[in-house]
């Protein structure tokens, strides 16, 4: 049996891909959204029908996974374009203080006190992403780095969600969302005219996104949060390696500092998490 480690462990790299997709073709960002998110969606609904899922989920579908579907498209719509507009260094970088983003956010509206653990990691991350912006050197690096920030922020906005109405249906909202973005894009892209081969890889695209879905949401299900989020911060140092690898990017000082920053506050704050749970696990 597959344990929770290697699940989310799967599905980090395969999440670490998505600037891979994005920039490996030369179609336009809303002509990625349409395809990827059209297959996606499409393999969801199939496996929704194939566990017996999907009624149940529809019966879920009320004003919090509305407001899921909601940022999760608009989530969307800005980290496509992200990718295509500044590094997969700094888009990946930025995303990952979404945790933080997301405790201080339980502060303020669900009256959850972080601890100081995670306090001092917000601030460090924050820091991080500080520096990666001051270190923009085009109007498209900062326009990448502000649509990286904004899908930063609806991840937050969605994991605030799902802790404060648990019960809200998680595969649903996510196939929603690409159905609703569908014909929005379409009208600003060209999603009709893309080669054989490009297309191909778009479908590549949109079922590798789903099937990380899946293994991060079963992976988690076996794992305390503190686990899964840190066994998941692997995806942002691969999302840099890649870029590195297959488009050459080079990561300026400011990016590589900051990114240290944000990568020290996910790796301390939730690996001591991970440390006190274990140690508290021990037999006596």
């Amino acid at each position: 049996m597959t344990s929770g480690f290697q699940l989310v462990c799967f599905s980090a790299v395969l999440f670490s891909t998505a600037g891979v997709f994005t920039k490996g073709v030369a179609v336009d960002a809303w002509s990625i959204i349409f395809w990827r998110g059209l297959v996606a969606a499409l393999f969801a609904l199939v496996l929704l029908l194939l566990r017996g899922e999907l009624a149940r989920e529809i019966r879920q579908f009320r004003g919090p996974a509305i407001w899921a579907t909601l940022l999760m498209a608009s989530g969307t719509a800005a980290f496509v374009p992200a990718f295509k507009l500044t590094t997969m260094a700094n888009v990946a970088l930025i995303y990952a203080a979404a945790p933080f983003l997301a405790a201080l956010l339980g502060w303020i509206f669900l009256r959850e006190r972080p601890s100081i653990t995670i306090f001092a990691g917000s601030l460090a991350a924050l820091a991080g992403v500080v520096l990666i912006f001051g270190g923009t050197s085009t109007q498209g690096d900062l326009l990448g780095n502000i649509l990286a920030g904004w899908m930063t922020v609806v991840m937050a906005g969605i994991t605030l969600i799902y802790r404060r109405w648990p019960e809200t249906p998680t595969t649903l909202p996510g196939a929603a969302s690409a159905i609703l973005l569908s014909p929005i894009v379409a009208g600003f892209g060209t999603p009709g005219t893309i080669a054989l081969s490009e297309f191909l890889i778009l479908i590549g695209f949109g079922i590798s996104f789903a099937i990380a879905f899946i293994l991060l949401s079963a992976g988690a299900k076996q794992l305390p949060p503190a686990e899964t989020a840190l066994i998941s911060a692997l995806e942002t140092p691969l999302a840099v390696i890649w870029g590195i690898l297959f488009f050459s990017e080079r990561p300026t000082a400011h990016t590589l500092i900051g990114g240290v920053l944000i990568m020290i506050a996910v790796f301390g704050s939730y690996g001591r998490q991970w440390q006190i749970r274990r140690r508290l696990a021990r037999p006596t």
